[in-house]
C-alpha cells in the first residue's frame, strides 16, 4: 500500500473518478473498505489499486 490509509481518510479511486470521493471505513491487511459518494461501499485490494488520498494525512508526524 503506497498511501497511508485508516478509517476516516478521504480517498479517490484513480480509475473510477465517477465514483467521487470515498471515506475509508476499514482496513484489513490489503483489503480497504471505502464508502464512495456516488457508488456506495466497495472493497478495494490496495495491492492492485493505489487509492489517492484526498484529505490530509492524519498521522501527527507526517
Amino acid at each position: 500500500m503506497h498511501s497511508f490509509l485508516e478509517p476516516g481518510v478521504i480517498v479517490r479511486h484513480p480509475d473510477r473518478t465517477d465514483w467521487g470521493d470515498g471515506q475509508v471505513q476499514s482496513v484489513a491487511g490489503h483489503k480497504v473498505t471505502v464508502n464512495f459518494e456516488n457508488a456506495g461501499k466497495h472493497v478495494i485490494d490496495s495491492d492492485v489499486v493505489h487509492l489517492a488520498v484526498v484529505s490530509p494525512d492524519p498521522r501527527p508526524d507526517a
